[in-house]
């Protein structure tokens, strides 16, 4: 990937997908392979929260979580602005799927990105929560059909099941171009 000069414009990539699907190892791998970037991670972004956080729970967002939902998007997207105008390339990772894709439309609304959507098979993303301790064990069926029902087909959609996580950062720079999404995206 070219390396992106101190002054000049750097890209925001985005890597979506469902908890579990190995966005924040990409994004963090990806970051590293660049020479002038960020990562910027959402959950970071929440954990900033320290008095009334509310985390989504497992099938279920409050009012009050999906602010912070889009609160922590919004800071997100914030930050990554703020990196690329000054030229380093700024890689966040966000669960975004369903309605989440258009706030990220509208979060980063005229300026063109990369939007990465990994996507894993269902049996091996619930091995993947049984090992993390994820309250999402019981909610796969709902989260699955987010992603794969609600979920406009925006960038580069990544079936990353059988890859290493070194595999899926040379497939993502390989097909960097293939993610972009318009600044005028509706």
């Amino acid at each position: 990937m070219p390396h992106t000069e101190i002054g000049s414009r750097g890209r925001i990539v985005v890597i979506a997908g469902l908890p579990g699907a190995g966005k924040t190892t990409a994004a963090r791998a990806l970051a590293e392979q660049l020479d002038n970037a960020a990562h910027v991670e959402a959950d970071e972004m929440q954990r900033l929260i320290v008095s009334g956080s509310v985390w989504p729970e497992a099938g279920e967002v409050s009012a009050t979580a999906e602010v912070q939902l889009r609160l922590r998007l919004r800071h997100a997207c914030l930050l990554a602005r703020s990196f690329a105008e000054h030229g380093f390339d700024a890689v966040i990772d966000d669960i975004i799927i369903g309605n989440r894709v258009d706030h990220l439309l509208q979060e980063l609304r005229g300026i063109e990105f990369h939007l990465v959507t990994l996507v894993v098979d269902p049996e091996v993303l619930i091995d993947r929560w049984r090992t993390m301790g994820s309250p999402f064990i019981d909610e796969w069926q709902w989260m699955h059909a987010e992603i794969q029902v609600n979920t406009r087909r925006l960038g580069l959609w990544l079936d990353t099941t059988d890859e290493s996580p070194d595999e899926v950062v040379t497939h993502i720079v390989a097909r960097l171009d293939e993610a972009v999404v318009d600044p005028v995206s509706p």
